[in-house]
């Protein structure tokens, strides 16, 4: 019961302060919306070449884009916590009862909130365009997000109590990141893409969370794809979550 009240009391501070300064969620939102209105059109033409999905352009491209929120949107938000950790905010933490687990998950739930906002604005800006979700399919993206959410979170602030600088911390998202995105299958099909390319992504577990959202959001929950993706996700972001609480736990012992 103490860890979930720290919990939430983690968490309400962090989003005090991210109201505070909202610019940072709005330039978040920037990039997948400029993709979205300036590069979704190009797919049309797209759209009907063999292999692509079923669902027209904006309802296999919308699945990706909020996938891709979900990656870009927590796997940077470690740079906060390496602020904190140069003024010396987390050894300050040390004196006090609060939980180190929940020191973690307070900070990842309140990125978990920020990009199911910033999901539901993309899905609602893509309406107007021509876009057509299936409601019950729309959850399931959500839930897939949250999941995200938590799994590059924790893994951001990992890496973060980890590195410590800035310097090293974002060379390093950078170059995991470019090829997590090219490999997943956002921005076009894998389907097509070459023999040697697919089996390469096959490696890639944002490609299986690309293919549940995808078949998820156009109605095809029965798909295998979609179990397969968001057990795979699940896994991932249990580990995380394991290995961010121990790191904070080491930070504030």
């Amino acid at each position: 019961m103490k860890t979930v009240l720290d919990t939430w009391l983690v968490f309400r501070r962090s989003v005090e302060i991210t109201l505070r300064n909202p610019a940072w969620v709005a330039i978040g939102l920037i990039q997948p919306l400029l993709y979205l209105f300036l590069f979704a059109p190009l797919l049309q033409s797209v759209a009907v070449a063999r292999g692509f999905p079923p669902g027209g352009a904006l309802n296999v491209f919308v699945p990706g884009l909020v996938v891709q929120l979900g990656m870009f949107g927590a796997f940077f938000v470690g740079f906060s916590l390496i602020s904190e950790l140069r003024i010396g905010l987390v050894e300050r933490l040390r004196v006090t009862p609060v939980s180190r687990v929940a020191l973690m998950l307070g900070r990842c739930l309140r990125d978990v909130c920020t990009l199911l906002v910033g999901s539901l604005l993309l899905v609602l800006c893509a309406l107007p365009l021509g876009l057509r979700p299936n409601p019950l399919g729309v959850a399931v993206l959500l839930g897939l997000e949250a999941l995200l959410g938590l799994l590059f979170a924790s893994l951001s602030y990992t890496l973060a109590l980890a590195l410590r600088s800035e310097d090293s911390f974002g060379p390093l998202l950078t170059t995991v990141s470019l090829p997590l995105l090219l490999l997943s299958g956002v921005l076009l099909p894998l389907s097509l893409a070459p023999g040697w390319l697919r089996a390469i992504a096959a490696a890639n577990p944002l490609s299986y969370a690309v293919d549940a959202a995808r078949a998820a959001f156009n109605d095809q929950l029965s798909d295998p794809s979609v179990v397969r993706g968001v057990a795979i996700v699940a896994l991932l972001a249990a580990l995380s979550l394991v290995a961010a609480a121990r790191a904070f736990g080491r930070a504030a012992a």
